[in-house]
């Protein structure tokens, strides 16, 4: 068994990051497996060295040791940009020239594209542009990539995807849309670059949370078109502030760092949370 945990250095890691990385690194030791860090560290408006060094000491704090060392993200633009011009080959993906406001007003028209899991779904107002069109206008405008969700879903047919404990699960990506793959200021998004690594890291078992699993579709789709093995997942509850809502990186007052200083025993907490037992005042909750 080979699981990871993968903070973005954007800010302090919280209650929430703790239990995912406890239940990832118990997970792969207790079957003598091994456990690894990637740091998500694409977004380049966000992310700051400071938060990677304080999140290496948040998981020490914890007692959770890792193999080797960790994988970065920044390092791997070239395999992201590979993977995009495989699918840009294909026909999968189209150029996407709307800016935020151009995307807004089309979903405020009265008929506007419904919602998916997450946000509204893009209308689809470049999808037909030209290849010379495209062309031309990438040259000179400020553009992202888009997947052409019905192209690619007929390309891989139905696909499943196992959720450890439970029965597969069959994925439904047409509830994203058309999902931005990558833009200027962000080489590959989320689902690109996460769906490339965990193959690439020899990843066995995802262990993240349950605000994820519909994620999952997008990535088993990306695994089918690209031809990369598929790993087992488990989503977990998330750990919910006293307000009943799941912890963010502005909630100061569960960051690992706030209880560290607090004089609270890192070992102890990950002990706990190993068992599902919170802080007074927290719960974990499915969404």
């Amino acid at each position: 068994m080979l699981t990871r945990f993968a903070p973005s250095p954007t800010g302090a890691l919280h209650l929430g990051h703790a239990y995912s990385a406890v239940l990832a690194h118990h997970a792969a030791r207790g079957a003598g497996g091994r456990f690894l860090i990637r740091i998500d560290d694409i977004d380049g408006s966000r992310s700051r060295e400071e938060h990677v060094a304080a999140s290496l000491a948040d998981l020490m704090w914890l007692g959770l040791d890792w193999d080797g060392e960790p994988v970065r993200q920044s390092d791997r633009l070239a395999h992201y940009a590979a993977a995009l011009d495989t699918l840009r080959t294909r026909g999968l993906v189209y150029p996407c020239f709307c800016t935020r406001a151009d995307i807004a007003a089309s979903l405020s028209a009265p008929h506007g594209p419904p919602n998916g899991p997450s946000g509204a779904i893009y209308p689809g107002t470049c999808r037909n542009l030209s290849a010379t069109e495209g062309a031309r206008r990438v040259a000179d405008e400020p553009h992202c990539w888009r997947l052409d969700m019905a192209s690619a879903i007929a390309s891989a047919g139905a696909l499943m995807w196992d959720e450890a404990g439970q029965a597969m699960r069959a994925a439904d990506p047409a509830a994203h849309g058309d999902i931005v793959l990558a833009r200027k200021d962000a080489p590959a998004s989320y689902h690109l670059a996460s769906t490339l690594d965990d193959v690439a890291m020899g990843v066995t078992h995802v262990i993240r949370g349950a605000d994820l699993i519909a994620s999952t579709d997008v990535h088993r789709l990306l695994q089918a078109l690209l031809g990369l093995a598929t790993p087992v997942y488990r989503h977990h509850a998330l750990v919910c502030g006293p307000d009943g809502k799941r912890l963010a990186k502005r909630d100061a007052a569960a960051s690992l760092a706030s209880l560290r200083a607090a004089g609270a025993d890192g070992r102890a907490l990950a002990a706990d949370l190993r068992e599902g037992r919170l802080p007074a005042g927290y719960s974990l909750r499915m969404p």
